[in-house]
């Protein structure tokens, strides 16, 4: 039997922790002390990452927060824009930096001492990302000698480094226990694919190639989301998360307000703020964030004029309705079926032009012709992906 003492549960107050198995633990603690909620996040973002790369064949890397993905991402070329969205800067990056630094991206305010999962070995490139971001730690089959030396020395030696056999296998039952009461139930090891995207019911079945990986993006997202949840996803990167909310059209409206921030990030007159000299990456993404807003207060405006030489010339809010507008092609997935348009509505306002999500409702024919009006393609898969 494996286990593994914690330093304290949830919160500093339950005291006693641990981890255990029947065999061999499968992670190895390389460095730093990680926690109760570090491992939750450790053990929820491997799985997610581990699935993204073997039905994409892509590395995949995301970025875990309260046991859920602030963010998750297939490695690509990342554009000049979002370089600069994703503070990379010139930094050569492999795949597996590519695939975090787009992971991060998608939502850098949440991503905020997030826990890095990665589905290849980290290795130099991906480590000096880390390095530069504020991060708890990270999970991940392997780390190359120059990639665990730079880890190791962040946070004053403290940095939680992971690392997770990749060839381990859950049993098939898994157990937790609730207020003293022991559930069990079959783990959830179905893993989405482009193959469960065959049932198209709306009047446009046309789902491009790379639409599909984005649909299959979202799909897996969502497994490892807590439930109620929405993703948003385009090109390979989830750009906006609705989760554990307990009304659908509450998931789809926070996945859609953060999928509109993803894409106004990219607008000319957020690219080229007039940061002052010093400011580090969390101030900018925080005076990005009050930039975009249309309700700051007086002492928001405040904070958000001492983060730049001088005051930008304002976005305004029509400027901002027609730069979203020009957002399209732009992927959803829900973890269960939407009970009525309100959610259709709200998504196609986001550039969402396909949908996967399990069906089922018997409403479903409202929300289907909600579709029709939009030109949006949706797949039905007929499984759901509740998380708890």
């Amino acid at each position: 039997m494996g286990s593994l003492k914690l330093r304290y549960g949830c919160n500093p107050h339950q005291s006693e922790a641990s981890l255990s198995t029947k065999g061999d633990l499968p992670v190895t603690v390389l460095n730093g002390s990680p926690g109760y909620i570090n491992f939750l996040d450790a053990l929820n973002s491997w799985p997610l990452v581990k699935e993204l790369k073997e039905a994409s064949g892509r590395t995949a890397a995301a970025s875990f927060k309260h046991v859920s993905p602030a963010g998750a991402a297939l490695a690509a070329p990342l554009s000049e824009e979002m370089r600069r969205v994703c503070q990379v800067g010139n930094l050569e990056l492999s795949p597996a930096a590519q695939a975090y630094a787009l992971a991060r991206g998608g939502d850098r305010m949440s991503s905020f001492g997030d826990w890095a999962a990665f589905s290849d070995e980290v290795d130099e490139s991906a480590a000096l990302i880390i390095k530069r971001e504020v991060s708890d730690g990270v999970i991940a089959p392997s780390y190359t000698p120059e990639a665990l030396k730079i880890l190791k020395a962040k946070k004053g030696g403290k940095y939680n480094v992971v690392q997770i056999d990749p060839n381990y296998e859950p049993p098939v039952q898994e157990v937790r226990s609730v207020y003293g009461i022991d559930f069990e139930q079959t783990r959830n090891s179905r893993i989405m694919t482009k193959a469960d995207l065959e049932k198209v019911v709306t009047a446009n079945k046309e789902l491009p190639d790379s639409v599909r990986d984005d649909l299959v993006l979202a799909m897996i997202t969502l497994k490892y989301t807590q439930s109620n949840s929405v993703v948003y996803a385009k090109d390979g990167q989830v750009i906006g998360v609705g989760a554990g909310q307990q009304s659908r059209i509450h998931c789809t409206r926070l996945a859609g307000d953060k999928a509109d921030i993803w894409y106004l990030r990219q607008h000319p007159k957020a690219l080229n703020l007039p940061f002052r000299q010093g400011l580090s990456r969390p101030e900018k993404d925080n005076a990005i964030d009050l930039y975009l807003r249309d309700d700051i207060t007086p002492t928001e405006k405040k904070f958000w004029l001492e983060a730049f030489d001088t005051e930008p010339e304002a976005l305004t809010t029509e400027e901002k309705a027609r730069w979203i507008a020009t957002n399209t092609g732009v992927s959803l997935g829900s973890d269960a079926f939407f009970p009525f348009r309100d959610n259709i509505d709200r998504a196609a306002k986001s550039g969402v032009k396909y949908i996967v999500q399990p069906g089922g409702s018997v409403r479903d024919e409202g929300v289907i012709e909600a579709c029709d009006e939009y030109g949006i393609a949706m797949a039905c898969t007929g499984i759901r992906l509740f998380h708890h």
